[in-house]
């Protein structure tokens, strides 16, 4: 099954610019690498990114970017998981 939606462009920057900004988090820069691997190309959410995506929402301790980042890669899941 391929995705038909992609990131937007404005987000893909974003999210280039904190796979290098060394105080970014770990889990910001993996929500990062995932939105700019769908930023050009039908590549689908993981499960296990799709899990990290999910936690990252539903926990507080998060930036607004950071769950902005896990909201794009939600939106990108497979739908019959």
């Amino acid at each position: 099954m391929t995705n038909s939606k992609q990131s937007s462009k404005a987000l893909a920057s974003k999210a280039a610019s904190t796979l290098n900004d060394p105080s970014a988090s770990q889990v910001q820069k993996s929500l990062a690498a995932s939105v700019l691997s769908q930023s050009s190309s039908t590549n689908q959410t993981s499960s296990e990114m799709e899990t990290k995506a999910s936690d990252v929402i539903k926990s507080s301790k998060y930036s607004d970017e950071t769950k902005s980042f896990a909201a794009s890669v939600l939106s990108q899941s497979n739908k019959a998981r």
